[in-house]
């Protein structure tokens, strides 16, 4: 508060800068200082200016006619030409060759007052090196209103697109270890089974599904930083192997933004695959008219989050009766969340149709 009771508020400081600074307003100082306020337009300009040359960032700016008016430090640093060196001169200077009308545009956009949103491209430093950067761009307005240039803020983003590059590099070689990976379990399962056995066919079919299904998993993990990954993205590549995409779709997948981390998204796989798998052999999806519905929901309470997934067969074939055995895909099912934060597996054999409900808890800061 001010010494006259009233607020030091936000004022314009009358330097047709478009800036507006905060008031000095009445009240206490501490002895030997100033309060904290600009008097005039030149004391605003000098503080604007100081401002710009401190900045790390490379910021200068233009005419309408494309030629450079001002030059911090930062664009030396970044650019490599100093002040004298770049102020009359061209903006092209710094352009890659091969965009030589890429300011020409913007500064038409500018001059028609359109909004120019942050973009990344490349300039070209004095020693003829590109350097990728992030720019920003802003009118320049002469006291007026009208459009006297352009300001720019430019920042090295090359070690960023660097890192982006490799990270790119070893997920990629990751992938193709991957796919070499499960090719070469199945060549071991397939030549080492007995020959003719329909029972060892069967099992090894089920074994490399299983594999599969962790394996795509492990893709969408290695793409993530942080080693979760979305349920929709997941559950969509888990059951794309049992849909035909030229078809209509069989199975709708319906729920809100939901990450889960890695070892839940291992046991969700799991689960999905055997879901999918009993679906196409005995559910479902075994006729041509039947469809799954997996929807989810997320309900967030006190630091922590129930997820519940609900799978949904309908136009199958009628059940009649609860299968009398459990099979290890159902097994399967029954455990995969065991594991899991107050984790439930439950199947119901609905005369309409297999219905199994996932439910687990996520902490929010998994």
């Amino acid at each position: 508060m001010a010494g006259d009771g009233q607020s030091g508020g936000i004022r314009d400081s009358g330097t047709g800068l478009g800036i507006a600074m905060a008031d000095q307003g009445q009240g206490p100082t501490t002895p030997g200082m100033r309060p904290f306020g600009l008097n005039g337009a030149e004391e605003a300009q000098q503080f604007l200016a100081a401002i710009v040359e401190c900045s790390e960032d490379a910021i200068y700016s233009m005419n309408l006619d494309g030629n450079i008016t001002s030059w911090n430090s930062g664009c030396e640093r970044l650019f490599g030409y100093t002040a004298e060196e770049a102020i009359g001169r061209p903006v092209n200077m710094i352009h890659a060759r091969d965009r030589p009308d890429a300011e020409l545009n913007i500064l038409s956009r500018v001059r028609r007052g359109e909004k120019i949103d942050h973009y990344e491209t490349l300039r070209r430093h004095k020693d003829g090196r590109l350097v990728d950067v992030s720019l920003s761009v802003s009118a320049i307005r002469g006291p007026d209103g009208a459009i006297m240039g352009a300001s720019k803020v430019a920042r090295d983003i090359t070690e960023r697109k660097r890192a982006a590059e490799q990270q790119a590099l070893l997920l990629g070689e990751m992938r193709h270890r991957v796919k070499n990976l499960s090719a070469v379990i199945e060549a071991l399962a397939r030549q080492s089974r007995p020959r003719n056995e329909p029972a060892v066919d069967a099992f090894v079919d089920a074994f490399m599904g299983r594999v599969r299904a962790l394996l795509a998993t492990g893709e969408l993990l290695l793409a993530s930083p942080r080693r979760n990954v979305e349920l929709r993205e997941l559950l969509e590549k888990l059951v794309s192997p049992f849909v035909d995409h030229k078809g209509a779709e069989r199975i709708v997948l319906k729920g809100p933004a939901v990450v889960v981390p890695e070892r839940t998204a291992g046991n969700l796989a799991l689960a999905t695959h055997e879901l999918a798998t009993n679906a196409v052999k005995y559910g479902a999806l075994k006729g041509p008219a039947g469809k799954v519905h997996v929807t989810w929901s997320f309900a967030p309470a006190k630091g922590k989050s129930r997820v519940e997934i609900d799978w949904r067969e309908s136009g199958g074939e009628t059940i009649t009766d609860k299968p009398e055995h459990s099979g290890f895909g159902s097994r399967v099912i029954a455990t995969a969340l065991a594991g899991e934060t107050d984790g439930v597996s439950e199947m119901h054999f609905a005369r309409d149709g297999l219905h199994c409900r996932l439910q687990f808890t996520l902490n929010d800061s998994a």
